[in-house]
């Protein structure tokens, strides 16, 4: 029988139930400070990753993520963040979940095991060439999962998959391989401890470094916030006060004037265009606010 790292028994949480609750979460805490060397090894991966998914959505492709149980929630989250930090299109990020959205809140029982559901919900969002399957699974073997990466192959999409156990089928299967070796959990098997950790902080690199490469971050700024609320009003509000030097009542009637489009506000107040000139020269520069910056200083 393969030993699972993922179910094996943890020696430094053995007879946690006769902690105090201080010694419980001090426990916790010295095991998840283990979990960033474990994605430190596989940063290599993760770029590669990143490049890939860059590459497919700047040509027309879509990044897919493909989960079940916590990984799948996981990736939900990562996926529907996109849309308000970036302005990205709903469908270029998405997530899929074995059980659908039935399972972001209920246990859905047996619908991870069904490998060939993983199949017909990438045949039901029209899965392509052109994108990038990631699937996630702590124990590497889930097959919703393994049915999913199977097909994903099959129809020339980039593969990748991220598991917190190695040798396993999912890595096996997907081009790209994410091995997060986080170790035994302090409750044994409770993957939503720092299998789950590691899992978060792995998409949060690649939905991010992906959106910095394709032009979605000035700076360290999110010039591509989506204004859908007063927080993300007066956020945008200070993204363009902090880059144009102006103050934020200034900043504040230059979005207005752009409506609400932060990169266009930037390029008006800075070069003294107007907001259709801003955007046509945001849209020769592929959306790059550093490269229309730099152009009008030469």
């Amino acid at each position: 029988m393969t030993e699972w790292l993922t179910e094996a028994r943890n020696p430094n949480s053995r007879e946690i139930d006769r902690r105090s609750s201080l010694e419980i979460v001090q426990i916790m805490n010295a095991e998840d400070a283990t979990v960033p060397e474990a994605v430190r090894q596989v940063l290599p991966q993760i770029a590669q990753v990143v490049d890939a998914v860059v590459e497919r959505l700047t040509n027309g492709g879509r990044l897919i993520y493909v989960g079940a149980g916590t990984s799948g929630r996981l990736a939900v989250l990562d996926a529907v963040e996109c849309v308000p930090t970036y302005s990205v299109p709903p469908d270029m990020v998405t997530a899929l979940l074995a059980g659908g959205d039935q399972a972001l809140t209920h246990s859905i029982e047996g619908a991870e095991d069904d490998a060939d559901s993983g199949r017909k919900d990438l045949e039901t969002v029209s899965a392509s060439a052109r994108d990038v399957v990631v699937g996630i699974a702590a124990s590497g073997r889930t097959p919703y999962v393994v049915g999913a990466l199977t097909f994903a192959n099959q129809i020339g999409a980039f593969t990748a998959a991220i598991s917190c156990n190695a040798p396993a089928p999912i890595l096996e299967i997907a081009q790209i391989g994410i091995a997060a070796l986080v170790g035994a959990e302090v409750v044994t098997g409770s993957t939503r401890l720092k299998a789950g950790t590691a899992q978060k902080l792995i998409l949060n690199m690649i939905s991010t470094a992906s959106m910095i490469r394709m032009g979605k971050v000035y700076d360290n700024l999110m010039v591509d916030v989506k204004v859908s609320n007063r927080k993300l009003a007066d956020r945008a509000a200070r993204i363009v006060a902090e880059i144009t030097g102006t103050d934020l009542e200034t900043a504040a009637a230059l979005l207005r004037a752009a409506d609400d489009e932060v990169k266009t506000a930037v390029v008006v107040g800075l070069l003294g265009v107007t907001p259709d000139e801003a955007r046509a020269r945001l849209r020769a520069a592929n959306g790059f606010l550093r490269a229309v910056i730099a152009l009008s200083e030469e």
